[in-house]
């Protein structure tokens, strides 16, 4: 409703205007106030107010990264790859020599490449010149092919158990057996490489590091998140799933810092999904978020190495399909060697509530990472920072930049579902545009969107993304 009052241009002050028109205006503000009553009887939900001006809208985080030391450092191999000895067995090994997919492999370099997995026991592993055949005993092949997997698992695929201080005994055999060998007397060993932490495996891994701890490179595990028989879509977005892997993580370091505090310990092999993995879900978008999480939590609480299982043609939990298509998986693994560092820094965030309380506000749906950028990017300078967020909520979340970050030029690389598909979508964008391969021998250009300085940081709802904060000249990272 508007009122139109129309005053001569001559009339010289308000007491000269007309009384009609002054009664007309009257009678309007008395309505108004009636209705404006009769509105708050029936609706106590308060009217919109205008903010006054130059009052600025609340951020739900102020965020800061501590630049001065790093909480840790991991391996400059730490996304480091796996390839299932099925590709051997049905006859994929030929593929390998694909120049689409020594492009892709190129493209997750460096990294350590894993040659294993549960099918390992058709492979024999021969060496003429091996002095342990002499001798009538069991050489390197012997242990190398009956402890390759899981050996909490054996009572159930060979009807035999192995308890934990034979086993390091047998790893301590094998290391003799290798080291008059040249081409393998600087070689490595690693393991025990057991399943997920439980009581009896434990207890394994416990008497194996008592015998054996000191001979192994690194101790090293598998982690599975779900059944793949059972997985829906929104499994991936429960925040207790993707906390399962923090419990595992200190109980494999309580016992592995017993025996031989400081050993590196390695996660040997990583699925979102058992049973191969489930079609149109663990190797969609959705999955990206356990993966992602995956290398931030592993990075933060000290673990050196994360293999994936598999870079290729294991069911449905690879990085790159049978025709050789990149999956998201692959994409989100391709940005995170280009920007992250092997350098952890530890991050600080606040809410403005009305009683600020630092951490709570995330409530584990919005999960912020951050290290050092890698310095071998040559776009960015040494000393600049990477932030990785995960945003599980459903609706979109504001990051305000602080302390050392304040003020800073960022650049955005925001991954989204590409297609109708939504989450179970097997395509991605980076900041709007689909990724693709230009052709099989180059990777498309992962151009960042830059944000100005000061900026607020909108994180989409269900998406992920990294943050490049350009020139924080922190000191963790001005150095190797």
């Amino acid at each position: 409703m508007r009122v139109l009052c129309v005053f001569p241009a001559a009339m010289p002050s308000s007491n000269s205007r007309p009384p009609a028109c002054l009664a007309l205006v009257a009678l309007f503000l008395a309505l108004l106030l009636h209705l404006s009553l009769s509105s708050q009887a029936g609706d106590r939900r308060p009217l919109p107010v205008d903010r006054a001006p130059g009052l600025k809208e609340k951020t739900l985080i102020l965020l800061d990264v501590s630049t001065k030391n790093p909480v840790r450092t991991v391996n400059e191999n730490f996304l480091s790859l796996q390839l299932d000895p099925s590709i051997i067995h049905d006859g994929w090994l030929d593929f390998l020599s694909s120049k689409r997919l020594v492009t892709l492999a190129r493209g997750l370099s460096p990294a350590f490449l894993r040659f294993g997995g549960k099918r390992t026991d058709f492979l024999q592993f021969q060496n003429l010149r091996n002095p342990a055949k002499s001798r009538g005993g069991p050489g390197p092949d012997y242990y190398l092919k009956n402890y390759e997997d899981e050996p909490n698992n054996y009572r159930t695929m060979h009807g035999r158990a192995v308890n934990g201080s034979q086993l390091g005994k047998d790893y301590i055999q094998l290391k003799s057996l290798l080291q008059p060998i040249r081409i393998y007397s600087r070689a490595s060993l690693y393991g025990p490489n057991i399943g997920r932490p439980r009581k009896n495996v434990i207890a394994l891994l416990d008497g194996f590091m008592k015998v054996a701890g000191s001979t192994v490179d690194a101790v090293t595990w598998q982690h599975c998140y779900i059944d793949g028989r059972v997985v829906k879509v929104m499994d991936f977005l429960k925040t207790r799933l993707l906390d399962t892997l923090s419990d595992q993580i200190r109980k494999i370091q309580k016992v592995v810092n017993t025996y031989t505090p400081g050993k590196k310990i390695w996660l040997e092999g990583v699925v979102t999904t058992s049973a191969g993995g489930t079609n149109n879900l663990s190797d969609s978008y959705a999955a990206g978020f356990l993966w992602l999480n995956t290398l931030g939590m592993l990075a933060n609480q000290g673990i050196d190495v994360v293999i994936r299982h598999s870079f290729f043609d294991h069911g449905y939990n690879h990085l790159v399909d049978q025709n050789f298509n990149p999956l998201p998986d692959y994409w989100l693994s391709l940005l995170y060697k280009r920007l992250i560092g092997p350098k952890v820094l530890a991050v600080h965030v606040a809410g403005l509530q009305r009683k600020p309380r630092p951490g709570r506000v995330i409530r584990d749906k919005l999960r912020i990472y951050a290290h050092c950028t890698n310095h071998h990017n040559h776009n960015y300078v040494r000393g600049s920072i990477t932030l990785f967020i995960i945003n599980l909520h459903r609706s979109r979340k504001k990051i305000k930049l602080a302390g050392t970050l304040r003020d800073k030029l960022v650049h955005q690389y925001l991954l989204q579902p590409y297609g109708q598909e939504g989450l179970k979508s097997k395509s991605v964008q980076l900041n709007g545009q689909p990724l693709v391969m230009v052709d099989d021998g180059t990777l498309p250009e992962l151009k960042p969107r830059p944000l100005r300085a000061g900026r607020t940081l909108v994180i989409p709802p269900v998406t992920m993304g990294f943050y490049v904060v350009k020139n924080v000249h922190a000191l963790a990272c001005r150095y190797r």
